[in-house]
Parts: structure tokens; C-alpha cells; sequence
């Protein structure tokens, strides 16, 4: 897919500046992080992106800790802005937590610059909830900052991105700053448990696992006359490569996540997928597929077969089976039948919520946690199968880490055109 940079910035590539100090070996000549915050401190939390589902991972962070208040935010959209802010003040007022707002009307921004007004007011911790293509950025400049980072799916959108998130992570460690991942099935007790018994052997050696995130569509916004292209492709990013990573990544990596968990974070070494765009081919989709069928191979001989679809009418069903050589589970029921009968009988708390308390217990305990590895990792397993379906190749995990495939400019201001790409065909979208 051809990709046209734009021309000014606001995502300026520093992965240069934190290569070099790393390599410096010099913690010396880095900031610590903010410090932990124990007996009864505060953690001041800015938020990047506070419209859909940045408003929920808002009011959890807040909520996570009494500590916790909400200090900055920010935005593309001044309409996002003010509602995200008002449903979140509504929902926080109705639990009794007003004391937590602390948003004060100077420290609320907007624009494509409001990652760095949000750092420069002094935050603790961020929660980035922006479209997946600005992540690998904002992270970066968060940790550069030694600010806590919590970072919704998938932290990119393109193999660059993943590198620099990557290194970002690298920096965060040298640093101690914590990293905490939206892939929230890990943070699911059920899902926790099942997975346990599964390294533990309870279907044996495993044979196959097939990963299924079949839905319906999501939101989409008809398109208003005083919108740019750039204003339209961003209120619309789930269907734009470059802004989602397309609904493998986007909504998929929750699945593919699972799977890897599944093998102990071991990756497949090899995928190819079937791919394209049967339903959702209106306008509003942009370049995006609505379906994928993908098979991950794995060195030890094991297959992940995965099936992702967003079209409406027809069968749904989002859930992980798999296969061993002494029986099987069903990761949603948190079940396996075959020789080690078992069931999860234990609690089940709000996953969404419990990611942002372990996070911030572990704050304010004086403790690291660090999700990095693996969010980084899940996302590439994502793109992977991106790579195969578009491009109709067999795609190797080293030649999806080193793709020089970029889709998110270095640079891009309101005044700009946003990256232009074709609807890839299987067969003549070359891989890069």
C-alpha cells in the first residue's frame, strides 16, 4: 500500500534521542520516575483520548485508588472533549468521587498536540485511549517523561510503530515506569484461571487452538460537510489502516492475545490468511476489510486458527477453543472436558476495572508492573496477519518485525491530507 506523508508534526520521532541514552548505559542520565506514592499520596492522571472508551478506562482509573485524581485531559475533538468530560464527571459524581475531579477548565486541550500539554501539567500517570496509529508517540513522550502509562489496543498500527514501542518499553524499564496494557483478558479471573490449568497441561501437550471474534459492525459517523478528509478519517479511525491497524488488530488482538498467553508468550513463527470485504464496502468503511481467516503456526508444531467478521445478520461468536492431546477447553465457560474434567467455580470481577486497580495498587504500593513485552508482541501478531491476508503471502514473524511498511506520517497537522491508501488486493499489495 502506497503510503503520501504529510507535511508538519505533531508526532515527532524521537526513537533516535531514546535509543542513544540507552545505550549510554548511564541510568544516571535519566529522570526518575514520579514518585510512588504510598500512605494515603495522590496520583495525579491525564487522559489522552477521552471520547468512546476513553471515558470507561477514565472513571476506572479514577476509581482504582482514593489516591487517584483525574488532573488533565485531552483531545482531537473539542466536542469529544466536553462530553467525554461530562459523562465522566456524571458517572464519577453519581459514586460519590467528585472529590477526584480535579480537572481544572486550564487543563483541558485540544488538538493534535494535547498529548504534550497533557505531560507538561505534571501528571503521574496517563491513560491513552487515542486512535492506535498516534500510540507508539505517545507513549514514548509519556515515558521519556517517566509518566505511568496505561495504553489501550493495539499500541500500533504499523511494524515501525511496534519497534518504537518497543524501545519505549526498554527506556520505561531503565526508568521504572510502569506499563500497563488494555488487553484486559488477562486481567479476567475466569480466563486467568482457565489459562493456568492449560500451562499446567490440563488438555495436555496442545495440539490446535482456534480463536474466534465473529461480531456484528460497529459505530460509524456519516460524514458532515465542514469536515476535512483528516477530520473525517479520524472520526471514523476504526475503518483506516494507518488509525486501527484494520479489525484484526483493532478488535481481534484480544483473541490473538489469549492464544499466545495460551503457549506462555511464545509467538507463532509463521502466519497466512484469507481476507477482504464482502459486506461493509460503503463509503463510511473506508479501506478496511470486515473479515479475516488466519493460521498461525507455531515451531513446536502447534496451530492457531482465527476467524475474525464485523458484519451484521449473521452468526456471532467470540470465544477460544483448544485441542490437546488429553482433552479440550472452552476459554469463554473457563472449562475442559477430556481427562482433567474441570470448571472455574470462583469469582469474576469486572476485568476493565480490575486492570486499572492492579495498576494502581501497584503505584501506590511502590511497585513496578509491566505489561510491555507482551502488548508490544500481541500487536505484531496482529499486523502479521494483516501483512498475509492483504498482501496473500505466507508472512514470517521476523519479516513482520523488520517490515519497512510505514502508514503513520512522521508528521500531520489539521491543515494536512491524511496518509491515501488503496483497499489492499491479495495477490498485488505487495509486502514491504
Amino acid at each position: 500500500m502506497a503510503t503520501r506523508s504529510s507535511r508538519r508534526s505533531f508526532l515527532q520521532s524521537s526513537c533516535g534521542a531514546a535509543a542513544a541514552v540507552a545505550a549510554s548505559g548511564s541510568l544516571a542520565a535519566l529522570r526518575a520516575a514520579g514518585p510512588v506514592h504510598q500512605g494515603g499520596g495522590t496520583l495525579r492522571i491525564g487522559v489522552v483520548g477521552i471520547g468512546g472508551r476513553g471515558s470507561g478506562a477514565t472513571v476506572q482509573a479514577v476509581k482504582a485508588h482514593k489516591g487517584n485524581v483525574l488532573w488533565a485531559v485531552g483531545d482531537a475533538f473539542v466536542d469529544r472533549l466536553e462530553g467525554g468530560i461530562e459523562g465522566v464527571t456524571e458517572t464519577l459524581t453519581e459514586a460519590g468521587l467528585q472529590g477526584q475531579i480535579q480537572v481544572a477548565k486550564e487543563r483541558r486541550y485540544v488538538g493534535l498536540d494535547a498529548i504534550d500539554q497533557v505531560l507538561a501539567t505534571g501528571v503521574d500517570a496517563v491513560v491513552l485511549a487515542s486512535p492506535p496509529g498516534f500510540r507508539p508517540a505517545q507513549i514514548e513522550r509519556a515515558v521519556q517523561k517517566g509518566v505511568h502509562v496505561f495504553a489501550e489496543k493495539p499500541v500500533a498500527t504499523d511494524a515501525p510503530g511496534v519497534r518504537r514501542v518497543m524501545a519505549a518499553c526498554d527506556l520505561a524499564r531503565q526508568k521504572g515506569v510502569s506499563i500497563v496494557s488494555g488487553l484486559c483478558y488477562r486481567y479476567h479471573d475466569g480466563r486467568r484461571a482457565v489459562v493456568q490449568r492449560l500451562q499446567d497441561g490440563g488438555v495436555g501437550e496442545i495440539l490446535a487452538m482456534q480463536g474466534n471474534y465473529i461480531t456484528g459492525e460497529l459505530w460509524s459517523f456519516e460524514r458532515q460537510p465542514q469536515w476535512s478528509e483528516l477530520e473525517w478519517q479520524m472520526r471514523n479511525w476504526l475503518y483506516y489502516p494507518w488509525l486501527s491497524g484494520d479489525l484484526i488488530a483493532e478488535q481481534h488482538i484480544h483473541t490473538l492475545d489469549v492464544m499466545a498467553w495460551i503457549k506462555r508468550d511464545v509467538y507463532p513463527v509463521a502466519c497466512s490468511s484469507l481476507g477482504g470485504r464482502q459486506k461493509r464496502t460503503a463509503p463510511k468503511f473506508g479501506t478496511c476489510y470486515d473479515h479475516f481467516a488466519t493460521i498461525y503456526e507455531w515451531e513446536d508444531g502447534a496451530r492457531g486458527y482465527s476467524y475474525c467478521r464485523q458484519q451484521d445478520g449473521c452468526w456471532r461468536d467470540v470465544n477460544e477453543y483448544v485441542f490437546g492431546t488429553e482433552g479440550k477447553a472452552n476459554v469463554f465457560q473457563h472449562t475442559i472436558t477430556g481427562k482433567n474434567e474441570w470448571r472455574y467455580a470462583g469469582k469474576i470481577r469486572d476485568m476493565y476495572q480490575n486492570e486499572h486497580d492492579e495498576m494502581f495498587a501497584a503505584l501506590h504500593g511502590g511497585k513496578r508492573i509491566d505489561n510491555g513485552d507482551y502488548m508490544c508482541k500481541s500487536t505484531l501478531m496482529a499486523l502479521m496477519g494483516r501483512m498475509a491476508a492483504y498482501t496473500g503471502k505466507r508472512v514470517t514473524w521476523e519479516e513482520a518485525l523488520n517490515s519497512k511498511e510505514t502508514l503513520v506520517p512522521d508528521r500531520l497537522a489539521w491543515t494536512d491530507e491524511p496518509p491515501r491508501h488503496e483497499v489492499p488486493i491479495p495477490g498485488i499489495t505487495r509486502f514491504v
